[in-house]
């Protein structure tokens, strides 16, 4: 029985959605944009990248197609197209959960663009709960932004920093050492406990380490508190029926560890190709493999570093034949992503956007699919592939 690998380029969308202008985001292209930044040169950095985008693996198998980009690239390598998505929403755990078959039905709590953030009560009980001397922050922000402005202070009191976004999150950023990671991680579950009410998606522990805003750092230990997706997921099906889940990166997170048999973490893009290779190195006859790029998105998405993303996208194209040499015969890979991260948009946000579909393997025949009216089709051809049925929603283009 074949194998099925799905890798999440976290955040790369390929051009604002029909419905982007209901979010803020019309006219919002990832891929686009970062494209003609290379194009006119406003891309380049000294020491990392300079010139045009040069992707010819993604190329080869038929990004420029499913964008919709005239290019002189020949026919594309692989199932090409691109899927908008159906939930009312452009997070992370909405784009995940809809891409393994489980969209979101309804619309996420989040907290207001005012100063504070959070409801007094919500902290009120978080503190209770926690015996934290107080917080820092309570507004939106950029998580570096806010490590630079209030880390120093957060060292000094004790008092952990909560912030958020547009998303249904509340990220919260303390010391490893000074405030301890292990009191971080309970402070998130009780967090967490208490943003339930408030229909929040997720909970974030940010941890850091140094020991000046001019050192400090946001470590791996990162780890999202998420609620379970609302219904059965690709990963449930798969787990039910025998198959190991290989997890890799933040996805047993994302997906509240549910459907998820084993987890490989790793600290940036490359380390996570890599514990992808070491997984799809042990996934056995009609396991599935998850993974998430996050790099992609936290790191250069959020901060709208357009030459860092570029250079990024460089880097995982030169490891796409590592990842094709490992598929054996019969085995499906689809590269894809979750949501948007235009960094040239206004703001630090994530953009609402379609996202590319690239599936390919050595028995793959390659093919148009078009514009799939949802990310779940994506799951429900994987849940083709692997014998387990389409699931509840999506269409398999298989």
């Amino acid at each position: 029985m074949p194998r099925a690998i799905i890798i999440v380029l976290d955040s790369f969308g390929i051009g604002a959605a029909p419905d982007a202008g209901d979010f803020g985001d019309a006219g919002a292209n990832t891929f686009g944009s970062i494209l003609k930044a290379c194009e006119s040169g406003a891309a380049t950095r000294t020491g990392l990248r300079s010139g045009p985008l040069h992707i010819p693996n993604l190329k080869r198998l038929g990004l420029f197609h499913a964008a919709g980009i005239e290019t002189d690239g020949g026919a594309a390598e692989a199932i090409h197209g691109r899927a908008r998505e159906i939930s009312r929403s452009k997070d992370t755990p909405s784009g995940h959960w809809e891409i393994a078959g489980a969209p979101v039905p309804f619309e996420w709590g989040t907290f207001p663009k005012t100063r504070p953030a959070f409801p007094a009560s919500l902290i009120r009980q978080i503190m209770d709960d926690s015996h934290i001397p107080g917080i820092l922050g309570d507004r939106h922000a950029s998580g570096t932004d806010i490590l630079r402005e209030e880390g120093e202070e957060s060292v000094r009191t004790g008092k952990p920093i909560f912030y958020t976004s547009t998303d249904s999150v509340l990220q919260i950023a303390a010391h490893e050492t000074h405030f301890g990671l292990e009191r971080l991680m309970a402070l998130c579950e009780t967090a967490r406990r208490h943003c339930d009410p408030l229909n929040i998606a997720r909970v974030i522990a940010r941890p850091f380490t140094g020991e000046s805003a001019e050192t400090f750092r946001r470590t791996a230990n990162r780890r999202d508190f998420s609620v379970p997706p609302p219904g059965e997921t690709l990963l449930d099906r798969a787990t039910a029926g025998g198959r190991c889940v290989f997890a890799v990166g933040k996805i047993a997170d994302i997906f509240a560890h549910r459907g998820v048999s084993e987890v490989l973490k790793a600290d940036g893009n490359m380390a996570l190709v890599d514990a992808t290779l070491a997984a799809i190195g042990r996934a056995r006859s009609g396991d599935l493999v998850v993974s998430n790029l996050v790099d992609f998105d936290m790191v250069y998405g959020h901060r709208r570093d357009v030459a860092g993303y570029a250079a990024a996208l460089e880097a995982f194209d030169a490891r796409l034949p590592e990842i094709e040499a490992a598929l054996d015969p019969g085995d499906l890979c689809v590269l894809t992503a979750d949501h948007g991260c235009d960094p040239t948009f206004p703001g630090t946000d994530h953009t609402r956007e379609e996202v590319p579909i690239l599936a390919f393997g050595p028995s793959i025949a390659p093919h148009d699919i078009g514009v799939r009216t949802s990310f779940a089709d994506i799951g429900a051809s994987i849940g083709v592939h692997l014998d387990l049925g389409p699931g509840r929603f999506g269409t398999s283009f298989l």
